[in-house]
């Protein structure tokens, strides 16, 4: 169109200047004009520009070869979770059975799980923890399987009982990372879906929440091919979505959630109404963000950098490298030969709940690290905490889970799909204070282009929807409110 629009707009230009006197006056509308002309063509011409996405492209993870012929299995499936006297008597023995290092005096969470604690875990889970109990509390929300790519993805979709007159229903897909599960969500889930029964009736936001397991973690199978990572992930619960009927819809995750979401709005940012995080992925370095945290130690302002953010991130060596890499040796671990690791923890529950549990300590806050039982029960019950390692072990999924982290560090970040990939879908942030790293909003900004909302929560950590359901339920719905306003 712009092409039969360019001649005869600048044929129309030419003829005016012909029939100008030039006079001081013509002399100055002449190019101030044409200036202006050109400037309305420069801008029209880059609103035209198509948004770079992710292609989404097909897989095929199940066993083998993918079949020549025939149609996947498209249906959904009500799934429900049991257990059986053999199940849980082959986890007594082992608990029964189990050796113990002895601890360091005075070491508390500095050296790992601290081995005394363990022991008061672990003879809680043998005599007073009832897996039939959590096993009716798991299936008190609606659980379905369905086939896609070649492996059954399991989820569990949750429908407001009441949806008051005039107020739409959103629908929320909420993705949860490592170590933990769809389980996670089991305190936000009610807080979203019935928000007039817990205080939350602020405005007209009603959510419907589908919470699907990762594949290779709980009760969605693993991948039998390697290379499945977060944009294979992405594109599988894309496909889950429109099975569901669903053609919009909200993205929540943190964690391993956060990346996985991202990537779906950055492949169908059509689909995706909104995206809320409660962790921000940066992969992007380069000068000028080595030249932010060197001035903003001192000239916050001048980069663009709040009084809270100066709080959470400096100094900068001990919060962004000393305690990150205290924290991620087991990153290292999983991104390079996780079988091997993880053969031991599927083999023993005593070794498996020590490694997840000690990610519950001190990600939920760093100063766990200094108490002889990791905080954990200030925070969370044993309950909670053992139904959480009860689905790993269960379903034997602690070794594909950790692969997860091969098939998406080992490669070069800067060289992966969505590596250039902007986030233009509104977006909302919940900064936890708790949480590993802290990204200021200026920083986000060169990913996320679209921020809506940006958060300082005032407490909370890594595990936002298990620990803080309410402060993160109220800001999912603060972000939606805002962005249904546009």
């Amino acid at each position: 169109m712009w092409q039969e629009i360019l001649p005869n707009a600048w044929e129309c230009i030419l003829s005016h200047i012909r029939s100008f006197e030039y006079s001081q006056k013509n002399a100055v509308l002449v190019p101030v004009a044409a200036l202006g002309f050109g400037g309305m063509l420069v801008y029209w011409m880059r609103s035209r520009q198509k948004i770079k996405t992710i292609e989404m492209g097909d897989g095929w993870w199940g066993s083998g070869e993918r079949p020549l012929k025939g149609k996947e299995d498209e249906s959904i499936r009500p799934f429900k979770i049991e257990t059986s006297d053999k199940e849980i008597e082959d986890l007594h023995r082992r608990l029964e059975q189990a050796r113990y290092a002895p601890h360091l005096e005075g070491a508390a969470f500095h050296y790992g799980f601290n081995s005394s604690y363990l022991q008061k875990v672990v003879a809680y889970w043998r005599n007073q923890f009832d897996w039939r109990k959590q096993v009716e509390v798991l299936n008190k929300y609606a659980h379905f399987q369905t086939t896609i790519e070649g492996i059954d993805i399991h989820f569990i979709h949750v429908k407001p009982s009441y949806v008051p007159h005039g107020r739409a229903v959103q629908p929320l897909l909420m993705v949860h990372g490592w170590p933990g599960s769809f389980y996670e969500f089991y305190k936000i889930i009610p807080l979203l879906t019935e928000p007039a029964r817990h205080s939350l009736n602020e405005g007209d936001v009603v959510f419907e929440v589908i919470c699907p397991s990762i594949p290779g973690y709980g009760f969605s199978e693993a991948p039998h091919q390697k290379g499945f990572d977060t944009i294979a992930t992405a594109r599988i619960f894309h496909k889950l979505m429109n099975r569901l009927g669903f053609k919009e819809y909200y993205l929540q995750g943190g964690d391993w959630g956060s990346r996985i979401t991202t990537n779906m709005a950055q492949m169908l940012p059509q689909s995706v109404k909104g995206l809320h995080l409660n962790l921000v992925f940066i992969s992007r370095q380069g000068l000028r963000r080595m030249i932010s945290v060197m001035l903003g130690a001192y000239v916050p302002w001048l980069v663009g950098l709040t009084r809270e953010d100066v709080q959470r991130t400096y100094p900068f060596i001990q919060k962004n490298i000393y305690e990150l890499l205290r924290e991620s040796g087991y990153l290292h671990i999983q991104a390079t030969k996780p079988d091997t690791a993880g053969c031991g923890l599927n083999d023993s529950p005593v070794g498996l709940a020590a490694c997840i549990l000690e990610k519950f300590s001190t990600w939920t806050d760093k100063s766990f690290l200094h108490k002889d039982d990791g905080g954990l029960e200030s925070k969370y019950s044993l309950d909670e905490l053992l139904t959480n390692v009860m689905i790993y072990w269960v379903t034997s999924s602690i070794v594909s889970s950790m692969r997860f982290y091969k098939e998406n560090i080992s490669k070069d970040p800067g060289l992966t799909a969505d590596a250039r990939v902007g986030v233009y879908v509104p977006t909302g942030i919940a900064a936890f204070p708790q949480e590993l790293v802290h990204t200021p909003r200026v920083w986000a900004k060169d990913i996320f282009k679209n921020i809506i909302t940006y958060s300082y929560m005032p407490r909370g950590g890594h595990f936002a929807a298990f620990e803080e359901p309410k402060l993160l339920a109220q800001d999912i719905m603060h972000f939606v409110r805002k962005v249904e306003q546009l």
